[in-house]
């Protein structure tokens, strides 16, 4: 039988109306069952899955349909995992969740993706002075808040003997940073796949740097809310199964995943193929050893006055799957 494990206490503390707001809507889903699964374009196996169709075939054994929910970004997915809004995220950044749990989110930490350091990065146009990360002091530089990329900014300024304020940041999402990035608007761009590999193959620009050598690690997590995880542990067996699955089958399948994919992103096979390669996709439970990681990304963030209160991922909740 499934099982959920916490580390230390199973607390994910949370505001009252949060609370409220998220185990409603769960008792009337699972009378109706239905589960609301939240994704991003960029969620590359739930992608997967739910073209295949799956994903929902596997539930329906269990009598319960999908209903899916496209978001822009991974904040305001966990955000709606927050209140209750999506039952299942999809995978977002490991930064993600240290912005939810400081907003008093409850989530459980259902799965992870191994390291993919080089699937994001930091890139300036071709004909760019910028040379290396320290010549960033002073320049506009877009990214999206709360992604990836943006620790992965912290990490390689603080690297470099900087600090976020010497830098002018401009919040952007990944299509309003690759405008604003081409017509010359900022100076630099962090993003990652499979819009680091767009812009590397339809414009002309230079990698300064990326995760690699224990800058970032880039670890994407699959979380739940906690109502839902209490409540369906089979049906999160049953995602956690065809997530293991979906990515042996894209690693082992590079040509025909990017096939597919393809159409979805809007972007050719050979991008999504270079996109696709520099991910892992290995999918498995969280150890708690893997909250050291996001011990240090909610320290950075809090140390640049970019979160509101300290966190402490030895409370949150994980989940493992049946033996």
């Amino acid at each position: 039988m499934s099982a959920i494990n916490r580390p230390r206490r199973t607390v994910v503390s949370a505001l009252a109306a949060g609370l409220a707001l998220s185990a409603a809507p769960w008792a009337r889903a699972a009378q109706e069952q239905v589960v609301r699964v939240g994704y991003q374009k960029s969620s590359t196996l739930i992608t997967v899955l739910k073209a295949n169709g799956q994903l929902e075939k596997r539930l329906a054994g269990l009598g319960v349909r999908i209903s899916w929910h496209e978001f822009t970004s991974g904040l305001p997915l966990l955000e709606a995992l927050n209140v209750g809004s999506v039952d299942l995220s999809a995978d977002v950044a490991d930064t993600v969740p240290v912005f939810a749990l400081a907003a008093g989110a409850r989530l459980v930490y259902l799965a992870q993706e191994a390291p993919s350091p080089s699937a994001q990065a930091l890139v300036v146009r071709e004909d760019s002075p910028i040379r290396s990360v320290a010549d960033l002091k002073g320049k506009r530089v877009a990214f999206a808040k709360a992604a990836g990329a943006h620790y992965l900014l912290i990490a390689l300024l603080e690297q470099a003997g900087l600090r976020f304020k010497d830098i002018e940041p401009a919040y952007l999402s990944p299509a309003d940073g690759r405008a604003a990035f081409e017509r010359g608007a900022v100076d630099a761009w962090v993003v990652w796949d499979p819009f680091l590999a767009g812009v590397q193959r339809q414009s002309k620009v230079r990698v300064i740097a990326d995760g690699s050598n224990d800058v970032a690690s880039y670890q994407r997590y699959y979380l739940a809310s906690t109502p839902f995880a209490q409540a369906r542990p089979d049906v999160l067996n049953a995602v956690f199964d065809e997530l293991r699955g979906a990515g042996v089958w894209v690693k082992k399948n590079p040509r025909e995943a990017a096939a597919l994919l393809a159409p979805v992103w809007g972007l050719d096979a050979d991008t999504v193929e270079l996109a696709n390669g520099r991910r892992s996709y290995e999918v498995g439970a969280v150890p708690a050893r893997s909250l050291v990681e996001q011990q240090r990304i909610a320290d950075a963030f809090h140390g640049e006055g970019l979160l509101p209160k300290k966190v402490s991922t030895a409370e949150v909740t994980l989940w493992k799957p049946a033996a």
